[in-house]
């Protein structure tokens, strides 16, 4: 990956949901890793030889809980000061630092980069023999001090240790008092405990709202009973005991499915894409991207799109990888032209893009094939048409905003890609195996191992990147600490699928929003899709697509929506949510970047994504929607998929074309009646859109009549 100067690694940490980890050092860094490096291979080991599933997810948390304590601090002093609330405070920490950047994945840290220094574009020779050499995981740490964890942080790991590995000790015993109903005293203070550090832990490492909305509803459970009898969410309430048997002796708490994902699928590929880039496959994806497209105006962009695709699946984050790219291609299209609002939204857009797309998507993907009981490859097989009409809206606004901005082809010093394919085009090698494993029956547990072990065999090709045994355990440990915020979202999601469960709050709240939109399948799905937007603003994409999943996909399903259907819509929004105003956390990095205006930034990168945002009602509330999905005959699927292109191609034109507000909006009208993805509409949308493609071409005549 692209190293980071200070700026950009600030940018990460101011607009990222999940916080800066502590810098440590010392014989502490190395116990860290140590303890990542043991974790990642317990995690390897199970693929082959298989733990029974609550002692799996209990021992995988009682050694990520802890890390998560020494490796991210608290905060609170610094809350305080920012609401204000000890305005006298005297600023006391025991950081070290000088500045306050976020480490790299793992707690390790990028390197000081001169002040007033540019980002370097890829193939120039600019970068020192260093930063080429050595991924940005793996710069040297000496440039920035470190900081210790406080006395508090290791009574917090320690009791997270303690409340864990207590049931672990007998754990058939354990499992039985729950499911019996009879708990010990002692079982009902550890599983509080275990809940009053699991939102500490959240709150630390993703902020505060999601720590709160966990809170409301153990509230709710506890004191349900309060509620009016007639109120269609009031329940008989659970005392303390039932709470904590639901939550902690079983797998419907704590240890439910998202654990089981983060334990099981998300840190298999962390440290794939750990040791993606350890091999040098970052440096290799952004270079290969800026020689593809070299010699057109609308190059540079493209170039961008693509190389955002290619990074994410190293990355796995959207506002990392927006930030990542933009420090070797903001540069690159301020030469060609571009605008600053512009580039932004090409960056930010970019920067989602993997989240979306195959082969490894985001976290929320793998609860996908968990909660569907189905493989991983037909989740895939699901995002691929969905994320062809994504990529062709970005490449057709970015080829009319090349003309409309007038941007210009720029030469850059890189090798051609022919020569890059053939030298390090192995690299694509583990993605493509990833993909051909799992269509032959492998688990997909398996199949990203394999891929894994065939990246480091082929980091010995190239003797920059060669994967000897220091680099194997940084890489090892950098995978296994790059899940603990996502372990501990999953962890205490659990709290609220659990109380969910528990008082049957979900059949309720689907109930309430099927009444509230008359039993109407169209305002049903649009008020899902505000609701998870609006839930994507406070937390992380992993939490509100868990959330939502469980309130709004029984609300779906209830009128005549698949499964697959219902949450394949819910995880675009919750994605989506990262580029949707008047957040956008993506674009707003992607506007500190270029220096643009930030609301502009933020409607760009929203059109720039606009095909994300319709496509999913497509494959709602159409017959031939799951076609969108890959469901379906062969010919049924190609044809809607053609058709779905052609909506895509009449959005561009209506949000970005060269026409005419009248062509707009009979592009517009055409894309809609499109997407209905029924033999009538089509019909009818593409005689809308011949017509106003009619419209411009005479305007445009009239206009220029040379």
């Amino acid at each position: 990956m692209t190293e980071l100067s200070d700026r950009e690694a600030d940018l990460v940490s101011a607009h990222e949901q999940e916080r800066p980890a502590r810098q440590l050092g010392g014989v502490l860094r190395l116990g860290v890793w140590i303890l990542g490096g043991l974790l990642s291979a317990y995690a390897l080991m199970v693929v082959f030889r298989p733990v029974e599933a609550l002692q799996h997810r209990m021992t995988f948390l009682a050694v990520a809980l802890p890390l998560v304590f020494v490796c991210y601090r608290s905060g609170w002093t610094e809350f305080l000061r920012r609401k204000m609330w000890l305005p006298r405070l005297e600023w006391r920490t025991r950081r070290r630092r000088a500045d306050d950047r976020p480490a790299a994945v793992g707690g390790t840290s990028t390197e000081e980069a001169p002040a007033g220094d540019t980002p370097r574009e890829p193939g120039t020779g600019a970068h020192p023999p260093e930063a080429a050499e050595v991924p940005p995981s793996e710069a040297k740490a000496g440039a920035l001090r470190t900081e210790r964890p406080s006395i508090m942080d290791w009574l917090l790991a320690a009791a997270s240790l303690a409340v864990l590995v207590y049931p672990l000790a007998a754990i058939d015993d354990f499992r039985d008092r729950g499911s019996g109903a009879a708990l010990t005293e002692l079982d009902i203070t550890a599983g509080l405990a275990l809940t009053v550090l699991l939102l500490e832990a959240v709150r630390r490492t993703v902020g505060m709202t999601l720590s709160v909305i966990c809170v409301i509803f153990l509230f709710y459970a506890y004191y349900g009973s309060w509620l009016p009898i007639d109120w269609t969410i009031g329940h008989r309430g659970f005392d303390l005991g039932q709470i904590v048997s639901q939550l902690y002796t079983g797998t419907e708490g704590f240890f439910g499915v998202p654990m089981q994902v983060a334990a099981s699928y998300i840190i298999l590929f962390t440290i794939y894409g750990a040791v993606l880039d350890y091999s040098g496959a970052s440096r290799f994806f952004i270079d290969l991207s800026f020689a593809a497209f070299r010699r057109s105006r609308s190059a540079p962009g493209r170039t961008v799109a693509t190389a955002g695709f290619l990074l994410g699946t190293v990355s796995g984050s959207g506002v990392a990888t927006t930030v990542s790219l933009g420090s070797v291609a903001w540069p690159v299209l301020r030469r060609a032209g571009y605008p600053q609002e512009p580039a932004g939204g090409i960056l930010a857009a970019s920067g989602i893009g993997a989240i979306l797309s195959p082969p490894t998507l985001g976290a929320a993907a793998f609860i996908i094939a968990e909660y569907l009981r189905v493989s991983y490859l037909e989740v895939l097989l699901y995002a691929t048409i969905p994320t062809l009409l994504y990529y062709l809206g970005i490449f057709l606004a970015i080829e009319i905003d090349s003309r409309r901005f007038g941007t210009h082809a720029v030469q850059i010093d890189a090798p051609r890609a022919g020569r890059l394919l053939l030298r390090f085009g192995y690299h694509f090698s583990s993605l493509i195996l990833i993909v051909v494993l799992m269509a032959l029956d492998r688990s997909a547990y398996q199949a990203v191992v394999i891929a894994t072990a065939v990246a480091f065999g082929l980091s010995f090709l190239d003797p920059r990147h060669r994967m000897g045994p220091k680099r194997l355990g940084q890489a090892l440990a950098n995978g296994a600490l790059g899940v603990l915020p996502v372990t501990a979202v999953c962890a205490a999601a659990g709290i609220i699928v659990g109380v969910i469960t528990q008082t049957g709050l979900g059949l309720n709240l689907s109930a309430i929003i099927v009444d509230f939109a008359a039993g109407n399948l169209i305002l049903t799905t649009l008020m899902s899709a505000v609701a998870v937007m609006l839930l994507g603003l406070a937390v992380p994409v992993t939490a509100s697509f868990i959330i939502a999943a469980v309130i709004i996909g029984p609300a779906l399903t209830a009128l005549g929506v698949t499964q697959a259907e219902a949450y394949m819509f819910v995880f675009y929004y919750a994605v989506l949510s990262e580029v949707s105003p008047p957040t956008a956390l993506s674009a707003v990095a992607a506007a500190a970047i270029t220096g643009g205006n930030t609301y502009r930034t933020m409607m760009m990168a929203w059109r720039y994504t606009l095909p994300a945002f319709l496509v999913p009602f497509a494959f709602v509330l159409t017959p031939n929607g799951q076609a969108l999905l890959g469901q379906g005959p062969f010919g049924t699927v190609l044809l809607m998929a053609a058709v779905s292109a052609v909506a895509v191609a009449a959005l561009a034109m209506a949000t970005g074309g060269p026409a005419g507000w009248f062509e707009r909006v009979l592009a517009c009208v055409a894309a809609v009646l499109l997407l209905f993805l029924e033999p009538a509409p089509i019909v009818a949308g593409l005689a809308v859109l011949a017509v106003a493609a009619a419209v411009h071409l005479v305007r445009r005549r009239r206009r220029d009549p040379a």
